[in-house]
Formats: structure tokens, C-alpha cells, sequence
């Protein structure tokens, strides 16, 4: 079977989705990650197992340590964990995850899964000032799995101009529903945050899904709940609201996705990028231009010194060639056979009684 495109029961599961009451559900787990008792570290432990996740990179890396099960799943991590490379043209991955798509924003559109794309139009809205500035530019979908960290950090320095906060769905963006529900991420709920970067514009999005309780900026705090009918602008424009690469962005109470978008010229993709390739927080994902990439793949290519001989090594070699060649002349020289003549021969046997 092609996994680029969705199965039969993934196309079941998708049209069941259709059916949950997405909001319901998303309400009840806030509620219900962020109660205290002595069931939340047999939760933990069994979330822990079932998923997989590795507690040795982070702060707090005993499951008794953890009061709520919000407080572990949105949990920081030790210092140093994630290094983030100094450099300012490099880009940096703003979170733990899995690259789902990643590309050329082609004619506004970009890519959700194999023969499947949603609209720049779609995606950021009319409440978005800064849609336009994106056509012809880059993006990158990275999907956060339960198991990974779910803190969202800046991928480059910049500054914020505007956010915009897009009501929507909760479906589930597990790997299936990309390929089985027609632009999920247009649908889905979702905050757009809106920087200006070095060479031009870069836009984060977080994606909310089914189960994913609240989403909180740093410079906003919770911005859902509460769930509303129509989108909401923030205007920063005004505010110097300055970020730097590494500072911690957003954070997802459960769940989900991040969309990158970069204006035209302002971002060109390391070559080894790949979908379903896993990154983590810091990792290099690009450069802030063409230019600066050709650069940092020159400085990565070791320079070859030429070899230098010595007068020393040069005598030697020459002594050895002349040596060679002699041995050589002796060898093919024509040898110098002597006959004893035949009379020698009869003259003894004639001595013979």
C-alpha cells in the first residue's frame, strides 16, 4: 500500500471525526489535566509507556515530581539539551517533531499531503494584514506527537507585528488526517503570529487539534480557551516586542502542529531536508538566504592541503628509481654461455684400458 495516501480505515476514522464534538472533548481534558490527586502519577506512568517518552532530557525527570498531568506534558527542559547554533543566518527548528511537509509556496498554495493543499487565502484569513507577503515563499509543517516536547521557541531573531487568533475545528492532525481530511489545517482551530526578520517575514503558526485544551503565547498568555466564533487581530505594530532565537515562543496543552512560513528570499532549506524526517528543538533546518547557505556548505567542506616534499625525500626517491633501474639493466643483460668442445670427451675414453 502507498503511504503517501490515505487507507480505508483512515478515511473511516476521518469521517468519524467529522462527527465528534470536537470543543466537548478538548473542555473535558482541560479539565481534567489539571486536576491533583493520586491517580496523575499512574496516569503519567502509563501515558510514559504507551508513547514512549523519554524524561531524561527534562527538568523535572521523576514522574513524582509532577502534580497535574498538564504540568508534565507541558514540561521544560535542562539547560543545554537543545543547543541552538549562534550563527544569526542559520534557522533553527522551533520545536520537537516530525517534518510532515515542506516546500515552495506554489501559486498560494501549499502542500498538506500527497495531491492534497490548502491556500495561503485559507490558511492565515482576511484577518491577517500580512498574507501577501508570503506568496512565492517557503513553509514547513512539523507535526509534535504526544511524546515529543510541546514548548514552540523562536526559529531566527525577530520582531512581532501582529497575531491573529482563527476559530475553527478540532480534528485530530495525526500522520492519517493530513491525507484523509481536505485542508485539516485550514479547518482547525489556530493562532498566527506574524514576525518581521531579517530579509523579510517569517509567520509561526500553532494548530490546534482534538484534545489540545488551551494554547498560550508568551507575550499574550492563553489566547484558547475561551473558544470564539470569529478571529481576533492583535496589532504589535507599535509594541517592540522583540524575540530572539532559542526564547520560548508558545506552548500547546496537548496536541499538535506548527506551520513555518517565510517570505520570498528570506529562507533557503538545508538540501538533506526530508518528510517524516525527526528534528529537535535548535537543530539547523535552513539559512536565512541562498547566499548564506552556499557559504555555511563551503566552510563545511574541509580544505585539502597539497603535500609538501622535502629535498631529503626527493634524493630518496631519485636514489631509489636509479637503484631500481640498474637492478632492472642487469637482469635483461644477454649472458655469455661457455661449451666444452665434444674432443674432450674422446680424448678420455680413449685413455681408458
Amino acid at each position: 500500500m502507498n503511504k503517501e495516501y490515505a487507507s480505508s480505515w483512515e478515511r473511516v476514522k476521518a469521517a468519524i471525526f467529522h462527527l465528534f464534538p470536537h470543543h466537548f472533548l478538548s473542555r473535558c481534558t482541560y479539565w481534567i489535566t489539571r486536576q491533583r490527586g493520586f491517580w496523575v502519577a499512574s496516569l503519567i506512568r502509563s501515558f510514559i509507556k504507551f508513547f514512549k517518552v523519554d524524561l531524561s532530557d527534562a527538568e523535572i525527570d521523576q514522574v513524582e515530581g509532577y502534580t497535574t498531568f498538564n504540568q508534565f506534558f507541558t514540561r521544560n527542559l535542562k539547560d543545554g539539551t537543545r543547543p541552538i547554533d549562534g550563527d544569526n543566518d542559520v534557522i533553527s527548528s522551533p520545536c520537537d517533531g516530525r517534518i510532515s511537509q515542506f516546500g515552495t509556496i506554489d501559486n498560494r498554495q501549499m502542500i498538506q499531503a500527497k495531491g492534497k493543499h490548502y491556500s495561503l487565502n485559507e490558511f492565515f484569513t482576511s484577518a491577517c494584514s500580512h498574507a501577501e507577503k508570503f506568496i512565492d515563499g517557503q513553509f514547513m509543517t512539523i507535526y509534535l506527537s504526544p511524546r515529543d516536547y510541546h514548548r514552540v521557541h523562536m526559529a531566527c531573531d525577530a520582531h512581532l507585528l501582529e497575531m491573529v487568533y482563527v476559530p475553527g475545528r478540532l480534528f485530530s492532525v495525526a500522520p492519517y488526517a493530513p491525507k484523509a481530511i481536505e485542508k485539516v489545517f485550514a479547518k482547525n482551530e489556530r493562532v498566527v503570529s506574524i514576525f518581521e526578520v531579517d530579509g523579510g517575514y517569517m509567520a509561526a503558526t500553532m494548530v490546534g487539534a482534538v484534545n489540545v485544551a488551551a494554547i498560550d503565547m508568551a507575550w499574550h498568555g492563553m489566547v484558547t480557551p475561551p473558544h470564539m466564533n470569529l478571529a481576533a487581530r492583535y496589532d504589535y505594530q507599535n509594541e517592540d516586542i522583540t524575540l530572539k532565537k532559542g526564547d520560548e515562543m508558545g506552548t500547546f496543552n496537548m496536541g499538535s502542529t506548527v506551520v513555518l512560513c517565510f517570505s520570498k528570499g528570506c529562507y533557503s532549506p538545508m538540501a538533506a531536508l526530508a518528510t517524516e524526517q525527526a528534528l529537535k528543538m535548535g537543530e539547523t533546518i535552513g539559512h536565512s538566504s541562498e547566499q548564506a547557505a552556499a557559504n555555511a556548505a563551503a566552510k563545511a567542506v574541509p580544505e585539502v592541503e597539497p603535500e609538501m616534499t622535502t629535498a631529503t625525500e626527493e634524493t630518496t626517491d631519485a636514489t631509489e628509481v636509479e637503484a631500481e633501474v640498474k637492478t632492472e639493466e642487469q637482469t635483461s643483460a644477454p649472458v655469455d654461455y661457455v661449451t666444452t668442445p665434444d674432443s674432450d670427451s674422446d680424448t678420455s675414453d680413449s685413455n681408458k684400458p
